[in-house]
């Protein structure tokens, strides 16, 4: 693409492509100079231009070299993102594209709602769990991926004919305007709580920076609600899309009622404007119907029949890591999540003190990630001590913590169940288990399906909760027939 189709009054240069980390090799491409809370770009021009940039586009005063061409702005973000959206010719609204926002839910709803759409559609993916359309996936660290790396996943996907994707939407993307460049058709608010207010500063700002995705849709798109938030009004005071509620305890446009869960499934009545249906899924918790509730709205947003897609429901399966059962013949309940907050374990509660008789115990493996505040942790604690008969507190994703100083810091919140430190992840898993009877529930919190643990030096290959789990399990039916001979 030739500059000046980016720029006007820009030379007729060819340009390749773009780049707003000086590191990478960028030939004759553009280097975007972006501040950030660390690092300003225009510090690292020269190094851009080492790297093949030709043209360097910046706001303020820089000094300026021979070997490239400098195009002043007034807002560096704002032309960066109009300008990935001409230079990948605008992929976003050449699919049908989904943004999921919320504290929670949002993977366990885009995979719902991929899975429903896949069945008359090719419908992609972006979120916690990587980039995946076709046969094609990608692993990124960020659940919403950077400027670049989103225009580029859409735009293959429009290459590779894709008819939508769904994406899970961050907070912080949201308030770096990572998105900015995007054209939702339907937006989905799960819910909000303060577990991550930390990293915005206040819940006014982490309301506001999640507010920006259904502030930013068209009046042909759809905002989809969960009226039983408190937030929710707040999403979509200042939208201007078409609105769709769901909900369980309020009178929304979709809810579920007549909800029974078990063990191993769930079932209520499906109530969507004027239609009613029984469904059944091995969805289990009452967050899980939330999700679904979630993820049929967007469906029914889509202009789908709902009628149809009814029976598919009873074959979804929970997504791995989030409240995700093991079962492998054994007489007891095991639950991997990535709940380590007082907010994100009420759904499990509830789930695990339906399931367990009154005469049985339910035990927690659990720990706390690097940089958590010390009265989170202490209330984390608190939260398990309303619960859990026993807990077992080990290693999270500690990084350079000292991890006995914060399990010691949990247990101040835990008054009057027992506890014990095993730092070693695996160990703590395998002692849960073995301390398990007939009836009783293990929940085995914090990294959900993680197959990696951070240390001092970076990630540290783990074999994840769920495969150490079952290996244990395995072994133990085994050892109780052995001894029945």
């Amino acid at each position: 693409m030739k500059l000046s189709d980016l720029f006007s009054k820009a030379p007729e240069i060819e340009i390749k492509s773009i780049a707003i980390d000086s590191r990478v090799k960028n030939e004759e491409g553009i280097f975007f100079c972006l501040e950030g809370i660390k690092y300003d770009g225009r510090n690292f021009i020269d190094e851009a231009v080492l790297n093949g940039a030709k043209v360097i586009v910046y706001e303020g005063d820089v000094i300026k070299s021979k070997e490239a061409i400098y195009i002043k702005v007034d807002d560096v973000l704002k032309v960066l993102n109009q300008t990935l959206k001409r230079f990948y010719h605008d992929p976003s609204s050449s699919l049908d594209l989904i943004g999921i926002t919320g504290t929670n839910g949002k993977t366990t709803t885009a995979m719902i709602l991929k899975e429903l759409l896949s069945l008359d559609d090719d419908c992609g993916y972006i979120g916690t769990l990587g980039t995946a359309y076709h046969d094609k996936y990608y692993y990124h660290e960020l659940t919403t991926p950077s400027y670049i790396e989103l225009n580029r996943y859409l735009s293959e996907m429009v290459d590779n004919g894709v008819d939508d994707c769904v994406m899970e939407v961050t907070s912080i993307a949201l308030e770096q305007r990572r998105t900015d460049s995007l054209n939702f058709k339907i937006a989905v608010f799960t819910n909000l709580t303060a577990d991550h207010v930390e990293v915005h500063g206040t819940m006014h700002d982490y309301v506001s920076a999640k507010k920006r995705l259904f502030d930013n849709l068209d009046e042909d798109a759809y905002a989809i609600i969960n009226l039983d938030s408190k937030y929710a009004l707040e999403m979509i005071e200042d939208s201007h899309a078409k609105i769709i509620t769901y909900g369980i305890n309020t009178k929304a446009d979709i809810t579920a009622s007549e909800i029974k869960i078990k063990a191993d499934s769930t079932s209520f009545i499906l109530n969507v404007f004027n239609n009613s249906y029984v469904v059944k899924s091995d969805l289990v918790t009452k967050a899980n119907i939330y999700n679904l509730l979630a993820a049929l709205g967007a469906y029914f947003a889509m202009g789908k029949d709902l009628s149809k897609i009814i029976m598919k429901l009873n074959s979804l399966k929970a997504v791995n890591g989030r409240m995700y059962r093991i079962d492998v013949g054994q007489r007891y309940n095991v639950l991997v999540d990535f709940a380590d907050t007082p907010n994100s374990l009420r759904n499990i509660i509830d789930y695990a003190t339906t399931i367990t008789p009154s005469k049985n115990k339910i035990v927690t493996v659990i720990g706390s990630k690097y940089g958590k505040d010390d009265n989170k942790r202490i209330a984390l604690g608190a939260a398990l001590n309303e619960f859990s008969d026993l807990v077992i507190l080990c290693e999270d994703d500690d990084r350079d913590e000292d991890v006995v100083n914060v399990l010691k810091t949990i247990a101040q919140g835990i008054k009057d169940k027992p506890y014990v430190m095993i730092t070693s992840r695996e160990n703590a898993i395998i002692s849960g288990i073995d301390l398990m009877n007939d009836d009783d529930t293990l929940l085995i919190l914090g990294k959900g399906d993680d197959n990696f643990i951070y240390r001092p030096f970076g990630k540290e290959a783990y074999s994840s909760d769920a495969i150490i789990a079952k290996n244990r399990i395995k072994e133990r039916i085994k050892e109780e027939k052995d001894e029945t001979f």
